[in-house]
């Protein structure tokens, strides 16, 4: 039973298509990685997901399971908020922004969701969280506020408070696109330990091909809301089959000189004697 399934999935906003008919699914343990253009679809698919935005058309399925919409004698269906809200506890996601509550600790930012919405005791809830916070490098940081927190920090208490959920899916959109570069590598260390050490499935979008090639089990190509062309990273960053994927990849990460891509050999540099090295 895939974790995720996409069934003739339609999204517009008005009267532009964003995603069309689209169908993929996302095994369990599975890595996903969506690249593609801005406006391609790709946040709009994890949005979905997490019931931030409503399908147009079509279904989406968690772990077998309508996650908003169902077939009934025929009919497409909108299932009520209680079936999506319990659907949605299995589900987390970490957004470009952070999304932390200002007036909050980092604590409190942390146990909200598990104490209010799984119940869990409070002190069941900070015990979790500071095991989550020694995990991100931020066990000194539970009484700040976000706003004493850098960009960086504040993203690593977001990655913390989707996992103190213990979710089945974790939804990463841009998560380093609003941090400064010197910051970016140590978030992405986290979620490949992430990767690395758990079995819960992923679904990305991520700008970062370097960690889409290191992290995921699967890569998809979207432009135009559809999947232009979807591989392993081995095949898909060494030999793409699509022109359009190997414009997209030529533009975002070759070298402006050598219009090499960063994991390839670059060309041999020549000697005094006219020989190679």
């Amino acid at each position: 039973m895939p974790a995720i399934r996409f069934e003739d999935v339609e999204k517009r906003f008005g009267d532009t298509v964003v995603l069309d008919g689209l169908n993929f699914t996302v095994n369990k343990g599975d890595r996903v990685t969506l690249i593609g253009p801005s406006g391609s679809g790709k946040t709009t698919i994890l949005r979905l997901v997490m019931t931030l935005e409503e399908l147009s058309g079509g279904y989406i399925y968690i772990d077998g399971e309508p996650l908003s919409h169902d077939e009934v004698d025929g009919d497409r269906v909108e299932l009520k908020e209680k079936h999506k809200n319990e659907i949605r506890k299995r589900i987390g996601m970490v957004f470009q922004q952070f999304n932390l509550f200002p007036n909050m600790t980092v604590m409190e930012n942390i146990i909200e969701a598990p104490v209010h919405v799984l119940g869990m005791s409070k002190d069941d809830a900070k015990e979790k969280a500071r095991g989550l916070l020694q995990q991100v490098g931020l066990a000194d940081k539970e009484d700040a506020h976000p706003l004493e927190l850098s960009g960086g920090q504040q993203q690593r208490v977001a990655i913390a408070r989707a996992l103190a959920m213990d979710p089945e899916i974790l939804l990463l959109d841009e998560v380093t696109s609003a941090l400064d570069p010197e910051v970016v590598g140590d978030v992405l260390g986290i979620l490949k330990d992430v990767a690395d050490t758990t079995d819960i499935t992923m679904l990305i979008v991520t700008h970062e091909m370097q960690f889409a090639r290191d992290v995921s089990n699967r890569i998809l190509m979207f432009d135009g809301g559809r999947i232009v062309e979807e591989g392993t990273p081995q095949e898909f960053f060494t030999n793409p089959k699509e022109q359009r994927t190997r414009d997209f990849l030529q533009a975002v990460v070759a070298d402006p000189i050598t219009g090499a891509l960063p994991w390839q050999p670059g060309p041999a540099t020549p000697t005094r004697d006219g020989d190679t090295l």
